[in-house]
């Protein structure tokens, strides 16, 4: 069936092609498989073209495939206005883009949705035979795939399938968002009158990422005791949880906040003063701004093998890898210790240092 939606889509992108000599210079794709709020990298180069001015937007996202009617639109109109793009922007794996045969003078940029290299993704984790097929054909695609530091350039590269000068270690926009002048008091009272309950505390985050099934999402979730840790850290701390939208099973958190529905995680990371997660990417925000890390793994055995990792994870890891809950308090309870931060830093957000956005866009005036 996805055969030949893919192929649905690009029946009508081939059809823009045929009706239409080259593209709209000033058109903009942004494509975000998984993301429909746009809050991410897309939406900061987004932003940074709409100030510069002169450009239109075509955004493509899952929220697309809502409803009968949108998800018509995604396959025909949305195909066919595609294939007019001179920019095309993603944020994820956007498997139609195999099917598809742009224009010369189109550029295809892949910012990924996450900095620096943790886990395995991509090429280097095992796939079905279809899916590594379509994920191949899609990253040949590719004219530029961005990374956030130098000493990950090889990695990115063999992760897309793509020759190492494609990848450009530019940096990320949606890390310099972190960067920019903030008013933290401003994004707290906003939360606040969503999380009343939280008012005056201290937050610390709890963000684990998903597991390859229900069963397993299920037993690594329920090791963790919501209860027990926010009776550790006190009247003075609000915990809050929130999970990843890929996570298959759904439990309540005692005594805990659940924030998985709140918009923006980067807002989330600049009010939050301490972080607890697993394998989850969001350590290089939490990083970037040098607040304390905890891992929280108690299935690491079962995850390397899995999934494993581009490093030791043990000692590669911005923080104090815990494999219970006892383990957990005890760390959260030492004096913090910013070396494990600073070394990680240095390797993987290199290029992140709020200029990403502007030499992205200085890229592209080049190509014109």
């Amino acid at each position: 069936m996805k055969e030949l939606f893919y192929r649905l889509f690009a029946f009508f992108f081939w059809l823009s092609r045929r009706l239409h000599r080259g593209v709209d210079p000033d058109l903009v794709a942004l494509i975000s498989p998984h993301n429909a709020s746009f809050n991410d990298s897309l939406g900061e180069v987004e932003t940074a073209l709409k100030e510069k001015g002169g450009c239109r937007f075509l955004r493509l996202s899952h929220a697309d495939l809502s409803g009968f009617g949108s998800a018509l639109r995604f396959f025909t109109t949305k195909a066919f206005q595609l294939a007019r793009a001179k920019t095309v922007f993603l944020n994820d794996n956007f498997m139609p883009l195999g099917y598809l045969d742009f224009s010369d003078e189109t550029t295809v940029i892949q910012l990924w949705h996450a900095e620096g290299a943790f886990k395995r993704f991509g090429l280097d984790i095992d796939q079905p035979p279809a899916v590594r097929r379509r994920e191949i054909a899609a990253n040949q695609k590719l004219t530029y795939v961005i990374c956030s530091s130098p000493a990950v350039q090889p990695i990115y590269a063999g992760a897309f399938g793509v020759a190492p000068e494609q990848v450009l270690p530019l940096g990320s926009p949606r890390a310099d968002a972190l960067l920019k002048a903030q008013n933290a008091e401003e994004l707290r009272t906003k939360f606040d009158e969503r999380y009343p309950q939280c008012a005056g505390k201290r937050l610390v985050l709890y963000a684990p990422t998903f597991r390859e099934d229900a069963a397993w999402d299920k037993s690594f979730s329920d090791s963790f005791d919501s209860a027990l840790l926010a009776k550790e850290l006190g009247e003075d701390y609000a915990l809050l949880v929130r999970l990843h939208p890929q996570v298959h099973t759904v439990r309540a958190f005692p005594d805990a906040v659940d924030v998985t529905d709140y918009p923006a995680v980067n807002e989330l990371t600049l009010i939050c003063e301490k972080l607890i997660t697993d394998y989850s990417s969001i350590c290089m925000d939490f990083a970037l701004l040098d607040k304390p890390c905890f891992f929280f793994a108690p299935d690491l055995e079962r995850y390397e093998k899995t999934r494993s990792f581009y490093f030791d994870y043990r000692t590669g890891v911005p923080g104090t890898v815990c494999e219970t809950m006892a383990e957990l308090i005890a760390a959260m309870k030492q004096p913090d210790d910013p070396t494990a931060r600073k070394s990680f830093r240095e390797k993987n957000l290199a290029s992140v240092d709020g200029g990403s956005c502007a030499r992205i866009l200085a890229l592209l005036e080049q190509r014109r």
